[in-house]
């Protein structure tokens, strides 16, 4: 993990009318970083994040992510950036390859770069022999693969994974942290939300959000210590426990 940064964020708020739902947070995130964003329902992990992507505009604050401003350049930040989510990824009705397609395109790659990154992204895969599938005849652990790679086909500096392990098995959920490893190791910078605290104890980094602000953020070793807690669940639950908002 790089000391150089690709992600800093100085109170950053979000408010709707008279309602506060990011509340002056700061921190930043390092090439390489596998940084957990935690927090319960309504804590504003979301909205944070939709800031970060270059999907809603700050309040106040400012923030710059893979070199951008969030404020003055969200496009830019936007084509910078892959993204994947557990309720949106894939286009079932289309095959493997149309997909890969699709969302290459939409990243602004050529046809021969498309061509060349996903010859080796089929055979890093295992996945030559289901260019022509439709998404939704492959299995979970599949899909979610082939999620992870189509929102970083352009190979982006940073990577935004919101809950993407959500409603599969404790195997798919494993390999896919490895993927997540593999990109880490090459400098991608990847920054996951999960409601799976066992999942926080891969990260390097983890923030806890409560109300709105960053009440936690520490690597999970030094948390579990602060709050002399044996696992990241019982670090949560301290942290979260005095939130006044829910869903």
């Amino acid at each position: 993990m790089s000391e150089e940064k690709v992600i800093t964020v100085k109170g950053l708020t979000k408010r709707f009318g008279d309602f506060t739902a990011v509340d002056g947070i700061t921190f930043d995130v390092g090439r390489g970083e596998i940084f957990g964003f935690l927090g319960a329902n309504g804590a504003g992990k979301t909205t944070a994040m939709r800031m970060l992507c270059g999907l809603s505009r700050p309040t106040a604050g400012s923030g710059t992510v893979a070199g951008y401003d969030i404020l003055t350049q969200p496009e830019e930040v936007k084509r910078s950036i892959g993204y994947m989510s557990q309720r949106f990824s894939l286009y079932e009705d289309l095959t493997v390859l149309e997909n890969l397609r699709l969302f290459s395109t939409i990243y602004g790659m050529s046809k021969r770069e498309i061509k060349e990154r996903g010859d080796i992204v089929f055979r890093q895969l295992g996945m030559e022999n289901m260019r022509d599938t439709l998404v939704s005849d492959i299995p979970t652990g599949w899909k979610q693969k082939l999620a992870f790679t189509v929102s970083t086909i352009h190979n982006p500096g940073v990577v935004f994974l919101d809950e993407p392990t959500g409603g599969v098995d404790p195997l798919t959920r494993r390999k896919f942290w490895e993927l997540i490893y593999r990109e880490s190791s090459r400098g991608m910078t990847v920054f996951v939300t999960t409601h799976y605290l066992d999942e926080a104890e891969y990260c390097n980094r983890v923030s806890i959000m409560v109300d709105g602000r960053v009440e936690a953020l520490d690597t999970p070793r030094n948390l579990k210590e602060k709050y002399h807690a044996a696992t990241m669940d019982q670090v949560f639950r301290t942290v979260a426990g005095a939130a006044k908002r829910g869903d």
